[in-house]
This record gives C-alpha cells, structure tokens and sequence, in this order.
C-alpha cells in the first residue's frame, strides 16, 4: 500500500515523489517506459527565468522554483552519489541593438525588486563577458545570475537512485494506492483530454545535439533563440526545434543539421566540434502553455501535473512542494494561471 501512486517517472512525477518522501509520505512511482523515457531524457538543461518585468503569478512561481533548485539539487546528489549536472553557470544574451540595450537596462529594476538580492540581471560590456561569448553588435551583453543548468539524462539518473535509495523503485506496472498522480507528459495529455471531451494540450517535438567540447563553468548562452549549454562533464548541449506536426516523434533530421549550423554562427569556438550525439522528443504543452497542474475533474482522488512546456526542468522544484501540498495537505497553492480554468 501507498499513500500516494505517480503514474509517469519523467521530472515532474520523480521530483514530486521525492518530495512526497521529504514529508514521510509512502509512494509508489509506475512508468511502463521506465525514467526519463520522454522528454525528460533530453539533453539541453537550460533553467532560466522569464524577464524581470511585468511580474506575475507565473514568473514568481518561476523563481521560487530556480531558488528552490540551488538546494534540491546538491541533496538529490548527497542522496544518490551521481552528479545531476546541476551548475549556477548564469546566462549570456547577446544585444543587437539601442533598442535592445534599453530595455534590458530597464528590466535591470525590475530584478532589483522583485528577485532582490538572490540574484542579479545587468548589462555588461564584452570584456567583462569573457571569452566564452557569441558577437554582439552593440559589444554589451545581459547576464543574469539566476538561470542555471542540469543535464536532464543525469538528473534522471541521479534522482531514480535517490528514491530507489530511500526504497522506491520505478515500476513498470503495478496498481494504484492511495491518490494518484498522473504525470505521463504528452501522451498524458492527449489522454486526459479525450476523457474530458475537449483539448486541454498537445505535444510539441524538439530537436538537440550534443558536442564534443569542454567549457565547464562557463555560463548558458541564449542567443538568436537557440540554447547553448555548456554541461559539467565537458559537453555542449545545443537546442532546440519546435515542431508542431511531425510523423516520427524521436528521429531527427535537417532541421537539426540547421541547429548545429546556426550555433557554430553564433559562437564561432564551437566550428569543428564533434557531434557525439543527436536527440529528438516530444515535449508536453498545454492549451494554456502554463504547467497543468491540479485536481482532475471529476475524479476524485486523482490529480494532474504535466504541460511543462520547455521550462519543466526549470519550475519542478516547486511543482513538487505545491502537488504535495494539494495532494497530502489539502491545500491549494497552485497559481489559478496553471489550473483547469485557465485552459
């Protein structure tokens, strides 16, 4: 018996089951496919915060998930004896222009007030950039403090052998005990949709590579809408693609070819690299492209907590802490933008 079964063993169901155990919760954790199957087993890691203005429910979820990240992290480690990945590197974006300087520097008070001291957005000039940067027309570049990094495939695995640590073990099948999470990324949601009559998301495909160069330390780059990632263990993640419709969900093809072409452009230390490897998966995206997360209707003792389109890594720090607070406390901290009424 279990207090609470998580059907699905991408981040979202491990992080939420390691935070169930933190709290002395019983559980049980069934992927047929096993961890990371999805698009958890992906290899870009880019944990980043949206911009520092407008601030809403979203953005300060967002922060309070990446703050959260600093500790979860190293503990999962400790736990498990196998690295995550997980590095405070900060981010570089290059600035094409005055208009883009502006705001930047505008956005500056608003880091200044709402992340106050835990981290720090500015803009620099490239010699204060170092030496691993992509060009900037304008020679100045953003760099915040807050966005970090993971290697997703490590995360997986260093996290598995936390829980299986403290005795649970994926499964691959296995009935439900207790509440039941279900975290089956998209093919959850084509599922959860068809029982409720209407579309709540769909799955968006991605493309990535991985290349033989070693810049550990340095920090993520962000440029011309490509992630460049330079991951501890001396590999360069680069991504990714956003396919809407695709026919084979894990093979990739030219557009990837494209990828790796563009961010040798953008950061010309890369040209000649080798690819070790190449990666395609399907990310889930809800209708309201905020992470999904709640009671389900209509069925009782059942909740959902998927659609963490692109930033699932990034927010699944407090994904975890509000699911168990719904499902073990009964109470409700979930932003109404990740609800069931926002779809």
């Amino acid at each position: 018996m279990a207090d609470l079964t998580i059907r699905g063993a991408g981040i979202f169901g491990l992080t939420i089951a390691w935070e169930a155990l933190r709290r002395g919760a019983t559980v049980r954790v069934i992927d047929p496919n096993g961890p990371g199957a999805g698009a958890s087993g992906g290899l870009v890691g880019a944990l980043q915060p949206h911009t520092p203005d407008v601030w809403n429910a979203k953005k300060q979820f967002q922060f309070e998930a990446l703050l959260r990240a600093r500790t979860l992290w190293p503990e999962i480690e400790a736990a498990s004896g196998i690295s995550t990945g997980y590095a405070r590197a900060g981010r570089l974006q290059p600035l094409p222009g005055e208009r883009e300087v502006v705001m930047a520097r505008a956005r500056a008070a608003g880091a200044a007030e709402f992340w106050g001291e835990a981290a720090e957005w500015r803009v620099i000039p490239s010699d204060e950039a170092g030496a691993w940067r992509p060009p900037s027309e304008s020679g100045l570049y953003i760099h915040d403090t807050l966005s970090a990094l993971i290697h997703p495939r490590q995360a997986v695995t260093s996290l598995t052998a936390a829980l299986a640590a403290r005795g649970v073990t994926v499964e691959t099948e296995g009935e439900d005990a207790g509440a039941v999470v279900w975290a089956k990324g998209w093919t959850g949601l084509a599922d959860l949709g068809q029982a409720l009559g209407k579309k709540v998301g769909s799955g968006v495909k991605g493309q990535a590579a991985l290349l033989a160069h070693d810049a550990a330390g340095a920090p993520q780059i962000f440029a011309s809408s490509l992630h460049i990632v330079p991951h501890r263990d001396g590999t360069v993640a680069i991504g990714s693609t956003s396919e809407r419709d695709f026919d084979a969900p894990t093979a990739t093809d030219a557009l990837l070819d494209d990828i790796v072409e563009r961010a040798t452009e953008i950061m010309p230390i890369l040209h000649g690299a080798r690819v070790i490897e190449r990666w395609a998966g399907v990310r889930p995206r809800a209708q309201s492209r905020a992470p999904l997360l709640g009671a389900w209707p209509g069925r009782p003792g059942h909740f959902v907590a998927n659609g963490g389109f692109k930033i699932g890594f990034g927010v699944a720090p407090r994904v975890a802490e509000v699911m168990c607070d719904l499902v073990l406390d009964g109470r409700n901290a979930i932003p109404a933008e990740f609800g069931f009424d926002a779809l």
